[in-house]
């Protein structure tokens, strides 16, 4: 296995990795109740894209530039790379423009909850966007997972 390879798919391990399990770990604090749990939860996930979600994205565009650029592999007209891009562009979107203001939102509001002992109406709001939003920003990838090992077209 060349080197590329091997940093494209520990940018996908990190970079999925961390998707599900981030969103694992965020649900199960929702579900306690406990506004000391979920804020920790939310600073978390937080914390977690920006050590293994960014570094896995870096490494999946870089890695991948390269592979494709070595295999020939054209990014005109329409592959299972120009529409795994594509995806990933979409995905970059709604984790910049929704997921990532959420977040901080979360984070916020869930530090106000800790002193009122109570999970307000706000932060149900902002975490129901974000389990919406999040599902889409999940399965997006999982989709490029799939057409990155298929290579059907």
């Amino acid at each position: 296995m060349n080197l590329w390879l091997m940093l494209h798919l520990t940018g996908v391990v990190l970079a999925i990795g961390n998707i599900v399990t981030a969103a694992f770990w965020k649900i199960r604090a929702d579900l306690t109740k406990n506004p000391e749990v979920i804020h920790n939860a939310a600073k978390n996930v937080m914390l977690a894209d920006y050590a293994f979600t960014i570094p896995g994205l870096a490494l999946i565009i870089l890695s991948g530039s390269v592979m494709a650029a070595h295999a020939g592999i054209p990014l005109s007209g329409f592959n299972w790379l120009t529409l795994s891009l594509v995806l990933l562009a979409v995905t970059g979107i709604i984790w910049a423009a929704i997921l990532i203001p959420l977040q901080r939102r979360m984070i916020r509001i869930s530090a106000q909850c800790i002193v009122s002992g109570t999970i307000s109406k706000a932060y149900r709001d902002a975490s129901r966007a974000w389990a919406v939003f999040g599902t889409a920003a999940t399965l997006l990838p999982l989709v490029i997972l799939f057409l990155m090992v298929m290579k059907g077209f």
